[in-house]
């Protein structure tokens, strides 16, 4: 194996620099100024937060851009436990309907930055960087409520939403920020600074090996999340990342020893249906990444 590699795991370990951090905050300032200045959506009950990497600290220097969340309290999308529906708990239909509530927070957005500097995709606003601010994808969502089955009234919150092709999308930023910050904690810091080592290797190996190719960085993120903590803390960054390469290479090999497997946020399994990546697409990366650092 090349003894350079420490060196690079050295510098890959480390986020993004200060001035990368202010124009993360300045793009996250900017969208919340966007949304109080508009006149329907000042009046809503409207929390605006950073989610995804950027929040969680594992975001690397070049790909240095900032999710942001629009979401709107006062109505929910709810999944009930089986025999009960909506009435059970209270909740009445909304005449808002989602499409309307993202159309206004395009409309903010352009109002904001111009039509010039904001793109529609099927899930989000592109708000494109400038010299002041990095790339921020903007999230319109709604609460999401997952009641429980224990015959009360409480429910897991996260928020969901609605593509423009009517997919369901559910996340749990609250619960996938926590708990990478207890691991992180837990392994004496390594566990983010291994998840942005496999992100840069990921992008280095792009331009040469097709298995690195289309490997969403959240899903790095989960693989990191999934090896065992006692993996983390080895005098070198090699022996740390040869471990969680190995560890989740051997456990991927089949869909029983992964399959209890869950995100971050513990909340949804990771290669279960309704996933935009496979077990087989993760293993061949780690097979990949394995060959590619020259491990043996």
């Amino acid at each position: 194996m090349n003894t350079e590699w420490e060196e690079t795991f050295k510098n890959w370990a480390q986020g993004p620099g200060k001035t990368e951090r202010d124009k993360c905050d300045n793009a996250e300032s900017a969208v919340k100024k966007a949304i109080s200045a508009h006149p329907e959506l000042s009046g809503m009950d409207i929390s605006v937060f950073a989610q995804g990497s950027y929040r969680s600290r594992t975001n690397i220097r070049v790909d240095s851009d900032v999710d942001i969340c629009v979401c709107l309290n006062s109505i929910a999308f709810s999944d009930y436990p089986e025999g009960k529906i909506g009435k059970d708990y209270g909740r009445v239909q909304s005449p808002l309907e989602f499409s309307d509530f993202k159309n206004l927070v395009h409309k903010a957005l352009i109002d904001r930055f111009g039509a010039s500097s904001v793109s529609r995709d099927n899930k989000a606003f592109d708000v494109h960087a400038n010299t002041y601010r990095v790339d921020a994808d903007v999230i319109p969502a709604f609460e999401y409520r997952r009641y429980k089955s224990d015959g009360s009234n409480n429910y897991i919150l996260g928020i969901a939403f609605k593509t423009d092709n009517d997919d369901l999308i559910k996340n749990w930023p609250e619960q996938t920020y926590d708990n990478g910050v207890e691991k992180n904690d837990v392994t004496s810091r390594r566990y983010k600074r291994v998840i942005r080592i496999l992100k840069n290797l990921r992008n280095t190996m792009q331009e040469d090996v097709v298995a690195a190719n289309n490997i969403p960085s959240f899903l790095i993120e989960c693989l990191v999340w999934n090896a065992p903590n006692e993996g983390f803390n080895h005098d070198l960054y090699t022996a740390d990342v040869q471990y969680v390469l190995a560890n989740t290479f051997n456990k991927t090999l089949d869909e029983i020893q992964c399959k209890e497997w869950g995100e971050v946020n513990e909340l949804k399994y990771l290669f279960r249906s309704g996933q935009p990546w496979t077990r087989e697409q993760a293993h061949r990366f780690l097979s990949a990444a394995w060959d590619y650092i020259g491990f043996e």
